[in-house]
């Protein structure tokens, strides 16, 4: 009878794969050293024994994915070893929670495991690359991964680019993702609208206006080009409705500024006014959240 359908004890894994996932944390991080045996090989480990993933970005896992790896893993053991790494008590998952969780599922007590020696830091990275190059992570979750970087390890946005394989401007898209109103983040996080359909959205000036639109996708089941041109509406109408300015003849200086602003809110996030009176004025940012002053501040700082 196949082992692991007893749940007291784990198949060991298949010989050609049993370094798969070593071989791709060493290219991630050469430097890395195992812990456990120099020849880097797995052993049996309690599942009570490792804690979850403190630096896990991806915070919802499909209930019918899990229970289908957890047939497969009863069926056919488990191929490729969970990675993890010394704890004050036992171990630290650093990737395979899938995996784990499915173990658990499926009522093994023991996985094959492979200890690894890693930073904070280095946890923290191989947790989002690894889940963004398997396209795991819904696109709040890839934005706060970014985030944390940025936060915990002062990463600039090119550097997270770097080090994710992205470019800087997708990078920082994925951070824009945290000014939206909560509601439509939640609405990406359980996949009723894409990234397609939120970046549109922050092109809205306001959250009212940004709500307003979010409102009628879902409505109406509106297509990406649908919602920029709803936006594009959106904004339209307000000028209309907005009092005529008073009419100005702008100079050289003036059309200096305003590049100037637009420059800024570009490298900021977030809109950004320059006014002036004579030779005297102000800056000012604008911020939707207690997160998004944070990060306004932290941009100041550098």
């Amino acid at each position: 009878m196949n082992k692991a359908k007893t749940g007291k004890k784990t198949p060991a894994p298949r010989s050609p794969k049993k370094k798969a996932l070593g071989r791709g944390l060493d290219a991630l991080f050469p430097d890395i050293a195992p812990v456990e045996s120099a020849a880097n090989d797995y052993f049996l480990c309690d599942v009570d024994a490792i804690a979850p993933n403190r630096f896990q970005p991806r915070t919802r896992f499909s209930d019918d994915e899990l229970a289908e790896l957890a047939a497969s893993i009863k069926q056919e053991g488990i191929i490729q070893p969970v990675v993890v790494r010394k704890a004050d008590a036992g171990y630290e998952l650093v990737a395979g929670e899938r995996r784990l969780r499915a173990a658990k599922m499926a009522g093994l007590v023991k996985v094959p495991t492979v200890v690894r020696d890693i930073t904070d830091q280095q946890h923290l990275i191989f947790s989002i690359v690894e889940n963004v190059q398997r396209e795991n992570l819904n696109p709040l979750e890839e934005a706060d991964g970014y985030h944390a970087l940025v936060s915990k390890f002062e990463f600039s946005q090119e550097k997270v680019a770097e080090t994710v394989g992205k470019s800087r401007s997708a990078v920082a898209n994925f951070l824009r993702l945290r000014h939206l109103p909560d509601h439509i983040k939640d609405s990406i996080k359980e996949g009723r609208i894409s990234m397609g359909h939120a970046r549109a959205l922050l092109s809205a000036r306001t959250p009212q206006q940004q709500t307003a639109v979010w409102q009628q996708v879902l409505k109406k089941d509106l297509s990406v080009r649908q919602t920029e041109a709803l936006v594009k509406s959106t904004a339209n109408t307000v000028k209309s409705v907005a009092p005529a300015p008073r009419k100005t003849s702008k100079t050289s200086e003036d059309a200096y500024f305003a590049d100037l602003a637009d420059n800024l809110s570009r490298s900021f996030g977030t809109r950004v006014q320059i006014k002036r009176k004579g030779k005297k004025g102000k800056v000012e940012i604008e911020f939707y959240s207690d997160d998004d002053l944070e990060r306004v501040l932290e941009l100041l700082k550098k």
